[in-house]
């Protein structure tokens, strides 16, 4: 299998997907490199092409949108996919057949895909085990012929991008060059680019940090104050590390940017979906009618659902989790959840020798 790279500075750069993150990343891109951008959309290609504008966010002029996924693939070498996770898969199969050894595929998508056995759900399915669930980095290997593969992780809240306020964000990848061309194609005068070689570790703080975001939106909406938040960031960081670990991650991946570099600027920012989610739960909002107005996925839902299910399978405490699914699958009010929380027997500060 030939995996020799082609000349790739002179090339352009895909971008799949034009959510609000998707388009802050091309903008960033643009600086450096013609950029195309895919959209499903021919409504959004031909308004994007028009107006050289979506969603409120203006387009570098180095930016074309298009619809086709062969022209895309054909034309770049280096692709950066960034769509909601539950349609990552299904665009991974669209897009495979024009996909070769040589692609470099680095992706943006905070979430966690499901394959279970044919005729289960996850309600049904007695074990879920990590052959189950799936980060996207592996979503890309199972349904293509590319091997050098990535990740962008960290705190990285697209409106402050698009306004170009100061960002950094993590390339994770077990491939030294795909750091580097993630470094070279994305670092500016006011967007840094760290490497990591842990991938899974990367991709599951940037994950897991999620469900944290929604619990820290539930604190803000029902007032609690700022001594309540420093106590969910910690707990929660430490919630995360021990999911981290069950699913093959390594605590030096969750105490970084993509860790809890990620975890406190959601934690804090009503810019986050999933914080937007949480906030508007304490406000008294069913998920059902929250979901329906909300315009892009926040990936922190359906995360809980995996989540629970694992530390139900794998003995875990993870009180936090166990809450929130609750609250959102559950009934449970969010009062209730957050005096049950308080009342939790916690004896020690953190101990990640022990299992949780």
């Amino acid at each position: 299998m030939d995996m020799t790279s082609k000349n790739t500075s002179n090339k352009p750069v895909g971008v799949i997907g034009a959510g609000s993150f998707g388009m802050a990343i091309a903008n960033i891109l643009a600086e450096n490199s013609e950029v195309l951008l895919y959209a499903r959309d021919p409504e959004i290609i031909k308004k994007i092409a028009a107006t050289k504008e979506h969603r409120g966010q203006k387009l570098n002029k180095n930016i074309t949108a298009t619809g086709d996924l062969s022209y895309v693939a054909n034309a770049c070498n280096i692709l950066f996919p960034i769509v909601p996770s539950s349609a990552f898969r299904t665009m991974m199969q669209q897009l495979s057949p024009y996909l070769h050894p040589y692609h470099i595929l680095i992706h943006g998508t905070k979430g966690l895909d499901l394959s279970l056995p044919k005729g289960d759900s996850l309600d049904s399915i007695e074990t879920l085990t990590r052959e189950h669930v799936k980060t996207m980095s592996e979503v890309i290997m199972d349904e293509s012929v590319v091997v050098r593969v990535g990740c962008l992780a960290g705190p990285n809240l697209a409106k402050e991008l698009s306004a170009g306020q100061p960002a950094a964000t993590v390339v994770a990848s077990h491939f030294k060059e795909v750091i580097s061309e993630g470094e070279r194609l994305l670092r500016s005068d006011r967007f840094l680019v760290y490497g990591n070689p842990d991938l899974i570790g990367i991709e599951l703080a940037g994950v897991l940090k999620n469900i944290i975001a929604i619990a820290s939106g539930v604190l803000s909406g029902l007032e609690l104050g700022e001594n309540a938040k420093g106590l969910l960031i910690s707990r929660g960081m430490i919630e995360m590390i021990y999911l981290g670990k069950a699913m093959g991650g390594d605590i030096e991946a969750f105490l970084g940017l993509a860790g809890v570099g990620d975890l406190v600027a959601t934690c804090n920012s009503t810019l986050s979906r999933n914080f937007t989610v949480g906030n508007r739960l304490a406000k008294g909002e069913t998920l059902d009618q929250i979901l329906a107005t909300m315009e892009e996925v926040a990936e922190g839902v359906n995360t809980i659902k995996i989540a629970k299910k694992i530390t139900e399978n794998q003995h875990l405490r993870a009180p936090i989790t166990e809450a929130l699914y609750e609250v959102l699958f559950e009934g449970l009010p969010v009062e209730k959840a957050v005096n049950l929380l308080m009342r939790y027997p916690f004896n020690v500060d953190f101990d990640f020798k022990k299992p949780a």
